[in-house]
Protein backbone atom coordinates (compact mmCIF):
# COMPACT_ATOMS: atom_id res chain seq x y z
CA UNK A 1 0.00 0.00 0.00
CA UNK A 2 2.80 2.27 0.92
CA UNK A 3 4.39 1.33 -2.38
CA UNK A 4 1.45 2.07 -4.55
CA UNK A 5 0.59 4.88 -2.17
CA UNK A 6 4.16 6.35 -2.80
CA UNK A 7 3.79 6.58 -7.07
CA UNK A 8 0.59 7.78 -6.84
CA UNK A 9 2.09 10.59 -5.40
CA UNK A 10 5.02 10.97 -7.84
CA UNK A 11 3.14 10.47 -10.52
CA UNK A 12 0.78 13.65 -9.37
CA UNK A 13 4.14 15.44 -8.94
CA UNK A 14 5.34 15.13 -11.63
CA UNK A 15 2.22 15.00 -14.45
CA UNK A 16 2.37 18.88 -14.37
CA UNK A 17 6.04 19.01 -14.09
CA UNK A 18 6.44 16.74 -17.44
CA UNK A 19 3.48 19.37 -19.41
CA UNK A 20 5.67 22.58 -18.40
CA UNK A 21 8.63 21.27 -20.00
CA UNK A 22 6.70 20.48 -23.01
CA UNK A 23 5.20 23.78 -23.03
CA UNK A 24 9.11 25.68 -22.72
CA UNK A 25 10.04 23.50 -25.47
CA UNK A 26 7.27 23.96 -27.73
CA UNK A 27 7.51 27.92 -27.25
CA UNK A 28 11.50 27.61 -27.85
CA UNK A 29 11.00 25.97 -31.13
CA UNK A 30 8.59 28.62 -31.79
CA UNK A 31 10.48 31.71 -31.23
CA UNK A 32 13.87 30.03 -32.79
CA UNK A 33 11.43 29.11 -36.42
CA UNK A 34 9.74 33.03 -35.49
CA UNK A 35 13.43 34.60 -36.22
CA UNK A 36 14.07 36.52 -39.53
CA UNK A 37 16.90 34.49 -41.15
CA UNK A 38 19.59 36.99 -41.54
CA UNK A 39 20.11 35.83 -44.97
CA UNK A 40 16.95 37.69 -45.97
CA UNK A 41 19.32 40.47 -46.00
CA UNK A 42 20.75 41.19 -49.32
CA UNK A 43 22.20 43.52 -51.46
CA UNK A 44 19.76 43.69 -54.11
CA UNK A 45 16.87 41.41 -53.39
CA UNK A 46 14.91 39.45 -56.91
CA UNK A 47 11.57 38.24 -56.18
CA UNK A 48 8.97 36.69 -58.48
CA UNK A 49 5.75 37.84 -58.88
CA UNK A 50 4.61 35.40 -57.20
CA UNK A 51 5.57 36.81 -53.70
CA UNK A 52 2.68 38.94 -53.37
CA UNK A 53 0.33 38.35 -51.29
CA UNK A 54 -3.03 37.13 -53.09
CA UNK A 55 -4.67 40.66 -52.38
CA UNK A 56 -1.71 42.34 -53.92
CA UNK A 57 -1.99 40.03 -56.68
CA UNK A 58 -5.29 40.38 -57.50
CA UNK A 59 -5.71 44.43 -57.66
CA UNK A 60 -4.75 46.21 -60.95
CA UNK A 61 -2.94 49.15 -61.21
CA UNK A 62 -5.82 51.59 -61.18
CA UNK A 63 -7.08 49.47 -58.23
CA UNK A 64 -3.64 50.50 -56.23
CA UNK A 65 -4.44 54.25 -56.54
CA UNK A 66 -7.87 54.42 -54.93
CA UNK A 67 -7.91 56.94 -52.51
CA UNK A 68 -8.93 55.36 -49.35
CA UNK A 69 -12.68 55.39 -48.89
CA UNK A 70 -15.63 56.70 -51.33
CA UNK A 71 -17.43 58.37 -48.36
CA UNK A 72 -14.89 59.35 -45.26
CA UNK A 73 -17.71 58.67 -42.61
CA UNK A 74 -15.98 55.25 -43.09
CA UNK A 75 -12.69 55.64 -41.57
CA UNK A 76 -14.84 57.14 -39.04
CA UNK A 77 -16.76 54.90 -37.67
CA UNK A 78 -13.76 52.57 -37.34
CA UNK A 79 -11.52 54.28 -35.43
CA UNK A 80 -13.66 52.99 -32.27
CA UNK A 81 -12.84 49.22 -32.86
CA UNK A 82 -9.70 50.08 -33.42
CA UNK A 83 -8.90 51.41 -30.61
CA UNK A 84 -10.40 49.27 -28.53
CA UNK A 85 -8.55 46.57 -30.45
CA UNK A 86 -5.09 47.73 -30.45
CA UNK A 87 -3.61 46.18 -27.02
CA UNK A 88 -4.29 42.86 -28.15
CA UNK A 89 -3.13 43.97 -31.72
CA UNK A 90 0.03 45.37 -30.53
CA UNK A 91 0.60 43.02 -27.21
CA UNK A 92 1.25 46.12 -25.56
CA UNK A 93 1.41 44.41 -21.88
CA UNK A 94 4.74 43.16 -23.35
CA UNK A 95 6.12 45.69 -25.17
CA UNK A 96 4.79 49.08 -23.57
CA UNK A 97 7.20 51.87 -22.11
CA UNK A 98 3.70 53.45 -20.90
CA UNK A 99 4.96 56.17 -22.47
CA UNK A 100 1.09 57.46 -23.37
CA UNK A 101 2.52 57.25 -27.24
CA UNK A 102 0.57 54.12 -28.48
CA UNK A 103 3.11 53.83 -31.36
CA UNK A 104 6.35 53.65 -29.40
CA UNK A 105 4.65 51.63 -27.07
CA UNK A 106 4.14 49.52 -29.74
CA UNK A 107 7.83 48.57 -30.37
CA UNK A 108 10.32 50.78 -29.03
CA UNK A 109 11.16 48.36 -25.74
CA UNK A 110 11.60 45.38 -28.15
CA UNK A 111 15.27 45.03 -27.47
CA UNK A 112 15.36 42.70 -30.91
CA UNK A 113 13.83 45.70 -32.94
CA UNK A 114 16.01 44.98 -35.53
CA UNK A 115 14.78 41.62 -35.78
CA UNK A 116 11.72 42.61 -36.37
CA UNK A 117 11.68 45.38 -38.47
CA UNK A 118 7.99 44.78 -39.89
CA UNK A 119 6.21 45.20 -36.70
CA UNK A 120 6.41 48.67 -36.60
CA UNK A 121 3.85 48.12 -39.95
CA UNK A 122 1.47 46.88 -37.21
CA UNK A 123 1.74 50.25 -35.34
CA UNK A 124 0.57 52.49 -37.38
CA UNK A 125 -2.23 55.12 -36.08
CA UNK A 126 -5.09 58.17 -37.08
CA UNK A 127 -6.23 58.21 -40.64
CA UNK A 128 -2.88 56.50 -42.30
CA UNK A 129 -3.08 53.61 -39.79
CA UNK A 130 -3.79 50.97 -42.53
CA UNK A 131 -0.58 51.87 -44.40
CA UNK A 132 1.41 48.79 -44.76
CA UNK A 133 4.77 49.77 -47.14
CA UNK A 134 6.90 47.33 -47.88
CA UNK A 135 5.53 44.65 -45.12
CA UNK A 136 4.72 42.03 -47.59
CA UNK A 137 7.56 42.60 -48.97
CA UNK A 138 11.43 41.30 -49.01
CA UNK A 139 13.99 43.00 -46.85
CA UNK A 140 16.48 45.61 -49.41
CA UNK A 141 19.76 46.65 -48.26
CA UNK A 142 21.18 50.04 -49.66
CA UNK A 143 24.93 50.30 -49.85
CA UNK A 144 25.70 53.11 -52.12
CA UNK A 145 24.67 56.22 -51.15
CA UNK A 146 26.27 57.84 -54.56
CA UNK A 147 26.31 57.15 -57.78
CA UNK A 148 22.70 58.56 -58.42
CA UNK A 149 21.63 57.91 -61.82
CA UNK A 150 17.64 59.31 -62.12
CA UNK A 151 16.98 57.73 -65.33
CA UNK A 152 19.94 53.63 -64.79
CA UNK A 153 20.03 53.36 -61.09
CA UNK A 154 22.73 51.51 -59.96
CA UNK A 155 21.46 48.05 -57.95
CA UNK A 156 22.36 49.05 -54.05
CA UNK A 157 20.63 52.46 -54.52
CA UNK A 158 18.42 54.37 -53.09
CA UNK A 159 16.76 54.64 -55.98
CA UNK A 160 17.02 51.49 -57.53
CA UNK A 161 14.99 49.86 -54.37
CA UNK A 162 12.33 52.47 -54.42
CA UNK A 163 11.23 52.02 -58.26
CA UNK A 164 10.72 48.15 -57.64
CA UNK A 165 7.33 47.04 -58.63
CA UNK A 166 7.44 44.46 -55.80
CA UNK A 167 6.94 45.37 -51.49
CA UNK A 168 10.22 45.88 -50.09
CA UNK A 169 11.19 46.69 -46.78
CA UNK A 170 14.24 49.33 -47.41
CA UNK A 171 17.11 49.37 -44.79
CA UNK A 172 20.32 50.91 -44.65
CA UNK A 173 24.09 49.02 -44.88
CA UNK A 174 25.73 52.25 -42.56
CA UNK A 175 25.28 56.10 -41.85
CA UNK A 176 25.47 58.06 -45.33
CA UNK A 177 24.38 60.87 -46.95
CA UNK A 178 22.55 60.95 -49.98
CA UNK A 179 22.65 64.14 -52.48
CA UNK A 180 19.91 63.36 -55.38
CA UNK A 181 20.56 64.68 -58.25
CA UNK A 182 16.75 64.90 -58.81
CA UNK A 183 13.64 64.27 -57.10
CA UNK A 184 12.95 60.49 -55.66
CA UNK A 185 9.73 58.91 -57.09
CA UNK A 186 8.62 56.48 -55.20
CA UNK A 187 6.58 53.54 -55.94
CA UNK A 188 3.64 51.77 -54.17
CA UNK A 189 4.38 49.03 -51.02
CA UNK A 190 7.80 50.57 -49.79
CA UNK A 191 9.15 51.19 -46.46
CA UNK A 192 11.93 53.70 -45.94
CA UNK A 193 13.51 51.75 -42.82
CA UNK A 194 16.41 54.17 -41.18
CA UNK A 195 16.46 52.85 -37.68
CA UNK A 196 20.00 51.78 -36.73
CA UNK A 197 21.96 54.23 -38.84
CA UNK A 198 22.39 57.71 -39.51
CA UNK A 199 20.58 58.51 -43.09
CA UNK A 200 20.76 62.33 -44.56
CA UNK A 201 18.80 62.93 -47.55
CA UNK A 202 19.82 66.53 -48.15
CA UNK A 203 21.33 69.13 -50.41
CA UNK A 204 19.83 67.93 -53.44
CA UNK A 205 16.20 66.39 -54.95
CA UNK A 206 14.28 65.12 -52.12
CA UNK A 207 10.58 62.66 -52.19
CA UNK A 208 7.52 62.29 -54.16
CA UNK A 209 4.79 60.27 -53.68
CA UNK A 210 2.86 60.63 -56.47
CA UNK A 211 -0.19 58.40 -57.71
CA UNK A 212 0.76 55.26 -55.11
CA UNK A 213 -0.47 54.30 -52.38
CA UNK A 214 1.24 51.88 -48.89
CA UNK A 215 4.33 54.12 -47.82
CA UNK A 216 5.86 54.45 -44.89
CA UNK A 217 8.58 56.39 -44.42
CA UNK A 218 10.58 56.65 -40.73
CA UNK A 219 13.81 57.60 -39.20
CA UNK A 220 15.04 60.09 -41.78
CA UNK A 221 16.83 63.47 -41.83
CA UNK A 222 15.21 65.05 -44.79
CA UNK A 223 16.89 68.88 -45.18
CA UNK A 224 18.20 71.49 -47.54
CA UNK A 225 16.03 70.18 -50.24
CA UNK A 226 16.90 71.55 -53.41
CA UNK A 227 14.68 72.78 -56.79
CA UNK A 228 15.05 70.09 -59.63
CA UNK A 229 13.45 68.66 -62.95
CA UNK A 230 13.41 69.53 -66.36
CA UNK A 231 15.37 66.15 -66.93
CA UNK A 232 14.55 62.67 -67.25
CA UNK A 233 13.39 60.40 -64.16
CA UNK A 234 12.82 57.07 -63.85
CA UNK A 235 9.86 55.85 -61.50
CA UNK A 236 9.58 52.10 -62.60
CA UNK A 237 11.81 49.58 -63.89
CA UNK A 238 9.65 49.61 -67.06
CA UNK A 239 8.19 53.77 -67.02
CA UNK A 240 10.56 56.77 -66.99
CA UNK A 241 9.62 60.19 -68.36
CA UNK A 242 10.38 63.99 -68.25
CA UNK A 243 9.86 65.88 -65.00
CA UNK A 244 8.81 69.44 -65.26
CA UNK A 245 10.52 71.78 -62.31
CA UNK A 246 9.83 70.49 -58.60
CA UNK A 247 9.79 72.74 -56.25
CA UNK A 248 11.61 71.21 -53.57
CA UNK A 249 9.35 70.45 -50.98
CA UNK A 250 11.12 67.38 -48.23
CA UNK A 251 8.48 64.97 -48.70
CA UNK A 252 5.70 65.93 -51.38
CA UNK A 253 2.49 63.67 -51.51
CA UNK A 254 0.74 63.74 -54.80
CA UNK A 255 -2.61 62.14 -55.46
CA UNK A 256 -1.68 59.33 -53.10
CA UNK A 257 -3.08 57.49 -50.10
CA UNK A 258 -2.49 55.25 -46.86
CA UNK A 259 0.91 57.39 -46.04
CA UNK A 260 2.71 56.54 -42.75
CA UNK A 261 5.26 59.26 -42.41
CA UNK A 262 6.91 58.92 -38.52
CA UNK A 263 9.69 60.11 -36.99
CA UNK A 264 11.80 61.62 -39.34
CA UNK A 265 13.81 65.71 -38.84
CA UNK A 266 12.57 67.92 -41.80
CA UNK A 267 14.29 71.54 -41.65
CA UNK A 268 14.96 73.82 -44.37
CA UNK A 269 13.88 73.21 -47.10
CA UNK A 270 13.18 75.36 -50.49
CA UNK A 271 8.98 74.73 -50.39
CA UNK A 272 7.38 73.33 -47.99
CA UNK A 273 9.14 69.85 -45.51
CA UNK A 274 5.76 68.46 -46.32
CA UNK A 275 2.79 69.08 -48.90
CA UNK A 276 0.15 66.78 -49.42
CA UNK A 277 -2.30 67.70 -52.32
CA UNK A 278 -4.55 66.43 -55.32
CA UNK A 279 -6.49 64.19 -53.63
CA UNK A 280 -3.80 62.78 -51.20
CA UNK A 281 -5.83 61.20 -48.42
CA UNK A 282 -5.58 58.33 -45.66
CA UNK A 283 -2.16 59.97 -44.23
CA UNK A 284 -0.82 60.30 -40.56
CA UNK A 285 2.21 62.51 -40.26
CA UNK A 286 3.98 61.45 -36.69
CA UNK A 287 6.38 61.55 -34.10
CA UNK A 288 8.47 63.98 -36.39
CA UNK A 289 10.68 67.21 -35.63
CA UNK A 290 10.30 70.25 -37.81
CA UNK A 291 12.54 73.08 -37.01
CA UNK A 292 14.19 75.92 -39.29
CA UNK A 293 11.65 76.02 -42.28
CA UNK A 294 9.00 79.34 -42.97
CA UNK A 295 6.04 77.33 -44.98
CA UNK A 296 6.31 74.07 -42.65
CA UNK A 297 3.03 71.73 -44.32
CA UNK A 298 0.84 72.29 -47.01
CA UNK A 299 -2.57 69.93 -47.16
CA UNK A 300 -4.70 70.97 -50.24
CA UNK A 301 -3.81 71.81 -53.32
CA UNK A 302 -5.75 75.14 -53.95
CA UNK A 303 -9.09 76.90 -53.10
CA UNK A 304 -10.57 75.70 -56.35
CA UNK A 305 -9.64 72.24 -56.32
CA UNK A 306 -12.57 70.46 -54.60
CA UNK A 307 -10.95 66.72 -55.04
CA UNK A 308 -9.28 67.83 -51.56
CA UNK A 309 -12.49 67.47 -49.53
CA UNK A 310 -11.93 63.88 -49.32
CA UNK A 311 -9.03 64.05 -47.86
CA UNK A 312 -8.21 63.08 -43.82
CA UNK A 313 -4.91 63.62 -42.00
CA UNK A 314 -4.04 63.13 -38.63
CA UNK A 315 -1.27 65.03 -37.24
CA UNK A 316 -0.13 63.75 -34.12
CA UNK A 317 3.13 63.36 -31.51
CA UNK A 318 4.82 65.90 -33.71
CA UNK A 319 7.12 68.56 -32.47
CA UNK A 320 7.05 72.24 -33.90
CA UNK A 321 10.26 73.64 -33.20
CA UNK A 322 12.65 76.26 -33.04
CA UNK A 323 12.69 78.68 -36.45
CA UNK A 324 9.17 78.14 -37.90
CA UNK A 325 7.09 80.97 -39.01
CA UNK A 326 3.83 79.51 -40.28
CA UNK A 327 1.79 76.54 -42.10
CA UNK A 328 1.89 73.84 -39.37
CA UNK A 329 -0.33 73.05 -40.99
CA UNK A 330 -2.60 75.19 -43.67
CA UNK A 331 -5.20 73.30 -44.71
CA UNK A 332 -8.04 73.33 -47.62
CA UNK A 333 -11.43 71.64 -48.20
CA UNK A 334 -11.03 68.15 -46.04
CA UNK A 335 -10.63 66.59 -42.85
CA UNK A 336 -7.95 67.67 -40.39
CA UNK A 337 -7.13 65.89 -36.97
CA UNK A 338 -4.32 67.36 -35.20
CA UNK A 339 -3.66 65.84 -31.96
CA UNK A 340 -0.95 66.21 -29.01
CA UNK A 341 1.14 67.63 -30.74
CA UNK A 342 3.72 69.93 -29.04
CA UNK A 343 3.65 73.73 -30.50
CA UNK A 344 7.24 75.31 -28.85
CA UNK A 345 7.95 78.26 -31.67
CA UNK A 346 5.91 80.03 -34.23
CA UNK A 347 6.39 83.80 -35.70
CA UNK A 348 3.36 84.28 -37.52
CA UNK A 349 0.94 81.36 -36.42
CA UNK A 350 0.40 77.63 -35.80
CA UNK A 351 -2.75 76.28 -37.81
CA UNK A 352 -4.02 78.07 -41.05
CA UNK A 353 -6.45 77.26 -43.89
CA UNK A 354 -9.08 78.39 -46.42
CA UNK A 355 -11.77 76.84 -48.79
CA UNK A 356 -13.40 75.34 -45.65
CA UNK A 357 -11.34 72.66 -44.03
CA UNK A 358 -12.69 71.03 -40.91
CA UNK A 359 -10.04 71.41 -37.76
CA UNK A 360 -10.10 69.10 -35.02
CA UNK A 361 -6.98 70.29 -33.13
CA UNK A 362 -7.66 68.18 -29.73
CA UNK A 363 -4.94 67.70 -26.97
CA UNK A 364 -2.14 70.18 -27.95
CA UNK A 365 0.39 72.07 -25.97
CA UNK A 366 0.34 75.63 -28.14
CA UNK A 367 2.92 78.24 -26.47
CA UNK A 368 3.19 81.84 -27.79
CA UNK A 369 5.91 83.41 -29.50
CA UNK A 370 6.45 86.66 -26.88
CA UNK A 371 5.34 88.93 -30.11
CA UNK A 372 2.21 90.27 -28.90
CA UNK A 373 0.87 90.56 -32.85
CA UNK A 374 0.85 86.33 -32.99
CA UNK A 375 -0.24 85.20 -30.31
CA UNK A 376 -3.32 83.42 -32.65
CA UNK A 377 -2.67 79.96 -32.89
CA UNK A 378 -5.14 80.22 -36.04
CA UNK A 379 -5.40 82.01 -39.19
CA UNK A 380 -8.31 81.89 -42.07
CA UNK A 381 -6.85 82.53 -45.40
CA UNK A 382 -8.08 84.93 -47.69
CA UNK A 383 -11.67 84.83 -46.31
CA UNK A 384 -13.37 88.33 -46.45
CA UNK A 385 -15.61 86.84 -43.33
CA UNK A 386 -16.64 83.58 -44.93
CA UNK A 387 -15.06 81.70 -42.34
CA UNK A 388 -17.84 81.75 -39.75
CA UNK A 389 -19.01 78.78 -40.95
CA UNK A 390 -15.77 76.48 -40.75
CA UNK A 391 -15.58 73.83 -38.29
CA UNK A 392 -12.87 74.59 -36.33
CA UNK A 393 -12.74 73.50 -32.77
CA UNK A 394 -9.30 73.25 -29.64
CA UNK A 395 -10.79 71.11 -27.56
CA UNK A 396 -8.12 70.07 -24.58
CA UNK A 397 -5.08 72.12 -25.70
CA UNK A 398 -3.11 73.79 -23.20
CA UNK A 399 -2.62 77.52 -24.27
CA UNK A 400 0.35 79.26 -23.03
CA UNK A 401 1.82 82.64 -22.71
CA UNK A 402 -1.23 84.01 -23.66
CA UNK A 403 -2.03 81.76 -27.19
CA UNK A 404 -5.59 81.60 -28.04
CA UNK A 405 -7.70 79.66 -30.26
CA UNK A 406 -10.32 80.95 -32.61
CA UNK A 407 -13.05 78.42 -33.14
CA UNK A 408 -15.62 78.78 -35.30
CA UNK A 409 -18.66 76.80 -37.18
CA UNK A 410 -22.22 74.94 -35.57
CA UNK A 411 -19.87 72.25 -34.25
CA UNK A 412 -21.81 69.59 -36.20
CA UNK A 413 -20.75 66.23 -35.34
CA UNK A 414 -20.90 64.48 -38.63
CA UNK A 415 -17.62 66.92 -39.43
CA UNK A 416 -15.99 66.41 -37.04
CA UNK A 417 -16.40 62.70 -36.96
CA UNK A 418 -14.52 62.46 -40.07
CA UNK A 419 -11.86 64.63 -38.39
CA UNK A 420 -11.53 62.09 -35.74
CA UNK A 421 -9.02 59.32 -36.11
CA UNK A 422 -7.47 58.53 -32.17
CA UNK A 423 -8.35 59.50 -28.73
CA UNK A 424 -6.31 62.24 -27.68
CA UNK A 425 -4.42 61.93 -24.84
CA UNK A 426 -4.04 64.97 -22.16
CA UNK A 427 -2.40 67.88 -22.90
CA UNK A 428 -0.51 67.46 -19.47
CA UNK A 429 1.09 64.42 -21.50
CA UNK A 430 2.48 66.01 -23.96
CA UNK A 431 6.17 66.46 -23.02
CA UNK A 432 6.42 62.95 -22.53
CA UNK A 433 4.39 61.68 -25.80
CA UNK A 434 6.85 64.33 -27.70
CA UNK A 435 9.92 63.34 -26.16
CA UNK A 436 11.03 61.19 -29.10
CA UNK A 437 9.73 63.19 -31.91
CA UNK A 438 12.35 63.19 -34.85
CA UNK A 439 15.05 60.38 -35.61
CA UNK A 440 15.58 58.16 -33.04
CA UNK A 441 19.17 57.18 -31.26
CA UNK A 442 18.63 53.31 -32.07
CA UNK A 443 21.12 50.49 -31.35
CA UNK A 444 20.72 46.91 -32.50
CA UNK A 445 20.21 44.49 -29.56
CA UNK A 446 19.30 47.16 -26.97
CA UNK A 447 15.51 49.05 -26.48
CA UNK A 448 15.48 51.93 -29.43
Amino acid sequence: MRLASSRATMQFYMTPLLLLLALLVCVSASVENGKPAQSRFVEVVEEPKSSFNSSMADRSNDDWNEHAVDNPEEIASLVDTSIRNSSARRELGYFSCATGNPIDDCWRCDPQWQRHRKRLANCGIGFGRNAVGGRDGKYYVVSDPGHDDPVNPRPGTLRHAIIQDRPLWIVFKRDMVITLKQELIMNSFKTIDARGVNVHIAYGGCITIQFVTNVIIHGLHIHDCKPTGNAMVRSSPSHYGWRTMADGDGISIFGSSHIWVDHNSLSNCADGLIDAIMGSTAITISNNYFTHHNEVMLLGHSDSYTRDKQMQVTIAYNHFGEGLIQRMPRCRHGYFHVVNNDYTHWEMYAIGGSADPTINSQGNRYLAPNNRFAKEVTHRVQTTGRWRHWNWRSEGDLLLNGAYFVQSGAGAAASYARASSLGAKSSSMIGTITAGAGVLNCRFGRQC
